[in-house]
């Protein structure tokens, strides 16, 4: 069960840009992090007009004059206070993430930002270099992670329960902009927009949160992959609201990955299925309660969440906020991200190597790997589908 005793003597000192009013990623932030007292928000730019972004910091309880217009004086600003914030979040359009994550990182500021965190590896693996030489963590916002039954999956893979790995299947296909949303909708426009969304849309938007899971839960590595993606809304091209992705894994494995904001009537769809030679588990976000386990010539085995039949191990890294049989989603999966945020930015301020070095958490490397999984697929599949290798 969850210890809600696990407090700081002082908890982080937080700030936000981006994530002002209306903003359901910014609400997701604030909810998750500020939910076991580990942070406290004191500060944030979360709009480019300074009076709506006064108004809001001060009606959710901040000094106005801690809310400021810029990204900028924000982070000038709190560095002249001896309470100026330590940590701050990142819930802005993907076309600023390169600044402002370097921006912080140069401030001294530990980092959590919204993927991608960039639009090229290159400019990910320069984030990672400044956070490694100011000593920072950098965080990357991989939501669905933070599921138990997620932990349970990954631990069964390690185990061998399912044998030598063979097929992943990973799908994340909604049906909300099947037609032209966005005409009348600006919190959709920016992500169909090259220039502010960067180089693809649901690849990057939804296909690397799957994707995601698919190296958390497995540890594969991609050889080359193979993509086809299209603009079914012809908007939105050169930006694809679809996309197939064939994988080839380094040990021989294969994989399949179907991204799209298309398939009508759909709701999310996020689903992996990890095939092996004995054994196949299945994980839906829609039921994230579950996992689905099917042994070669047995009965389906459908594993719940906090049950006394999982791995021990994984209860203790899992984060059950309340008893097997009640229903947990996406705030407590958020939260449980944030814990981890918070328990290495703690470690490495008062230098626990022990838990820097064995603290699991989305961090750089899955940043910089969401990246090129970008990169990959519009180099592939802009060349008539070519097969293009990973690394």
């Amino acid at each position: 069960m969850f210890n809600e005793e696990q407090r700081f003597e002082h908890p982080i000192r937080w700030g936000m840009v981006g994530g002002g009013r209306g903003s359901q990623i910014g609400y997701s932030h604030r909810n998750a992090a500020l939910r076991d007292g580990l942070f406290t928000l004191v500060a944030g730019a979360f709009d480019i007009d300074a009076q709506r972004c006064q108004d809001f910091g001060k009606q959710i309880g901040l000094d106005p004059e801690r809310c400021y217009s810029s990204y900028q004086t924000l982070f000038e600003q709190e560095a002249k206070r001896e309470d100026g914030i330590q940590a701050v979040s990142i819930a802005t359009p993907n076309a600023t993430h390169y600044e402002i994550c370097k921006a912080a990182l140069q401030a001294g500021l530990h980092v959590v930002c919204e993927k991608p965190i960039t639009f090229t590896s290159e400019e990910a693996e320069e984030l990672k270099s400044i956070a490694k030489a100011k000593n920072r963590v950098i965080g990357v916002m991989y939501g669905y992670t933070g599921f138990p039954m997620v932990h349970q999956a990954r631990e069964m893979v390690e185990r061998g329960d399912l044998g030598e790995i063979r097929v992943v299947t990973m799908q994340f296909a909604h049906g909300f902009h099947n037609i032209e949303h966005e005409k009348d909708n600006p919190s959709l426009k920016w992500r169909v927009r090259p220039e502010v969304s960067g180089p693809t849309y649901v690849i990057g938007d939804i296909g690397t949160h799957v994707f995601y899971l698919c190296e958390m839960m497995t540890g594969l590595k991609v050889d080359r992959l193979t993509c086809m993606r299209q603009s079914f809304i012809p908007s939105r091209a050169p930006l694809e609201d679809n996309a197939h992705v064939m994988m080839e894994f380094e040990g021989g494995a294969v994989g399949t990955l179907w991204a799209s904001a298309v398939n009508a009537g759909s709701m999310h769809q996020q689903k992996i299925r990890i095939v092996g030679e004995k054994a196949s588990i299945e994980w839906w976000d829609e039921h994230p309660n579950q996992l689905r386990y099917e042994i070669q010539g047995e009965p389906v085995r459908i594993l719940d969440r906090d049950m006394d039949y999982l791995y021990k191990e994984v209860a203790s890294v899992a984060f059950n906020r309340i008893g097997g049989g009640h229903a947990e989603g996406y705030f407590e999966s958020w939260a449980n991200l944030y814990h981890r945020f918070a328990l290495v930015m703690n470690a490495v301020d008062h230098g626990d190597k022990q838990t820097t070095q064995t603290m699991w958490y989305p961090g750089i490397e899955a940043g910089i790997n969401g990246v090129r999984l970008c990169e990959k697929c519009v180099e592939s599949a802009d060349n008539h589908s070519i097969w293009v290798n990973f690394n």
